[in-house]
């Protein structure tokens, strides 16, 4: 009788089970295919979805799978690439500081009109006048003889039969009569140096003198012009002879006798104008060409970077830190100035006349400043940070709910609606190129005109989102968005 039991290789399986009425596979010529092992996997990295997905974590994973799987050549080359940048941003940090300054002497030293616009304003500082008044009083009772005027009006008074007692006291009041005169005499130069007219001939004055001051400081003309004891000064002689007018119309005759005086304002002192010569002259030289050359360099580091948004923000901050730098310098150096002064020089003015002369250069470095800082924000908020995510959700929430109660109120885009949503991105691209446009051709801008231009930016974007309500337009206004974040567009 035959076993009921299955022979070894019959057709039952090895855990029991048989396989009824299946045919034998048929093995293929040469013997049955070798025993392959399990198929390799790659782990992937848990992503948590829901609520309380951590976007943060969930791309370290994803990055660190990405290091695992690039191969050790491209990972040499992500490290030069980012290397290179690195060195070019911070070329171009450094060379933002030149440029602000190749910038400032061309247009202080090379530019006529900027420098006498620069200058102008110090003839009707406080300070400054009180300087010339100072200076134009001493010139002025240095000139006139307070014993021969009290002898004279002593001999008057003898001619006129005055008693003889009442002409020696007039003799004895050379004191009183000296502090009357030096009261009348400052008391009519500050009113000269205050009227309008003072601020013409102020102004006619610097435009004389600047072509003095762009030689002895760049060179030109083979340097046979000279500044004398290397300071560039003012001459006060037509402020003086309006003086003298003026003391002869009030009565004091003896002012006539006053000669032709000339007196200097010193504008600007140095002891090494002819080190510091060749320097200005190079920084003239490169001043229209070395801000356009930083530009370069630094959008070479940021377009030679892995990250190039990443890239961005260093650069801006990079540029931003160079400007804080220049500012912390300028502030040095005025207190190594004031400290430095010939004995005898009035601080104050002297403060004044430096913050003016330096006034541009400083509203250079906030304006750059204050684009670098914008730059750096706007690279940042386009990102994938929580924050950056935050911001946009939160604006564009703002937005549609503002857009779907006007269309509650019966409000039709049209077709403008769709357009607006197909062509988006390029709408970003050129509403950044008109701002940075704006920027480029504006005259000397101040961080108040930067902070402006952001402005309407950045309400020429919220004005794109609010145009934006999909591909399906106004047959049905499109809800405010409550889910996951947005994409970030340009």
């Amino acid at each position: 009788m035959a076993s009921s039991e299955p022979e070894p290789g019959s057709g039952e399986s090895a855990s029991g089970g048989a396989d009824h009425g299946k045919p034998p596979e048929p093995v293929p010529p040469g013997g049955p295919p070798p025993a392959r092992g399990p198929e390799p996997t790659v782990e992937q990295p848990t992503v948590v979805t829901g609520g309380g997905q951590d976007e943060v974590a969930a791309l370290k994973a994803r990055l660190a799978v990405l290091e695992a799987t690039t191969p050790p050549h491209k990972r040499e080359h992500h490290r030069w690439r980012t290397s290179g940048a690195v060195v070019l941003i911070v070329i171009a940090s450094l060379l933002s500081i030149l440029s602000v300054m190749a910038v400032w002497t061309a247009n202080f030293v090379g530019d006529t009109d900027r420098y006498v616009q620069t200058v102008a304003p110090l003839a009707t500082e406080p300070d400054v006048q009180d300087a010339i008044t100072n200076r134009v009083t001493t010139v002025v009772l240095d000139q006139i003889d307070v014993n021969a005027l009290v002898k004279q009006l002593s001999d008057t008074a003898a001619q006129q039969g005055v008693p003889e007692n009442l002409s020696n006291l007039i003799g004895n009041l050379s004191g009183p009569i000296k502090s009357g005169l030096t009261d009348l005499v400052s008391s009519t130069v500050h009113k000269v140096v205050t009227s309008d007219q003072f601020a013409t001939l102020w102004v006619d004055a610097n435009r004389l003198i600047h072509s003095t001051l762009d030689k002895a400081l760049t060179g030109k003309g083979g340097g046979t012009v000279k500044l004398e004891n290397n300071q560039v000064s003012i001459d006060l002689a037509p402020v003086i002879a309006k003086v003298k007018t003026q003391l002869v119309d009030s009565g004091l005759s003896v002012a006539s006798k006053i000669p032709d005086v000339h007196t200097n304002f010193v504008i600007f002192s140095s002891k090494d104008v002819g080190k510091i010569r060749t320097y200005f002259r190079l920084l003239e030289i490169m001043g229209n060409w070395l801000p356009i050359l930083t530009v370069i360099v630094a959008a070479g580091g940021v377009f030679l970077a892995v990250n190039r948004r990443r890239a961005l923000i260093g650069a801006a901050i990079g540029i931003a830190l160079a400007m804080l730098l220049i500012g912390v310098v300028l502030t040095i150096f005025r207190a190594y100035y004031l400290d430095h002064l010939p004995p005898g020089a009035n601080q104050a003015a002297a403060g004044t006349v430096y913050d003016t002369l330096i006034r541009f250069m400083r509203a250079s470095i906030r304006a750059i400043g204050a684009v670098a800082v914008v730059t750096a924000v706007g690279a940042f908020l386009i990102g994938p940070s929580k924050p950056a995510v935050a911001v946009r959700t939160a604006c564009r929430r703002i937005i549609a709910s503002l857009r779907d109660a006007l269309y509650s109120l019966g409000m039709k885009l049209g077709p403008v609606g769709p357009f607006v949503h197909r062509w988006k991105r390029w709408i970003g691209v050129v509403i950044l190129l008109i701002g940075a446009l704006i920027l480029a051709t504006w005259s000397y801008p101040t961080w108040a005109v930067v902070l402006w231009i952001t402005f309407f930016v950045a309400l020429g974007f919220a004005i794109r989102e609010f145009l934006d309500t999909g591909p399906e337009g106004d047959r049905g206004a499109p809800p405010a968005r409550t889910g996951g974040p947005p994409p970030a567009t340009a």
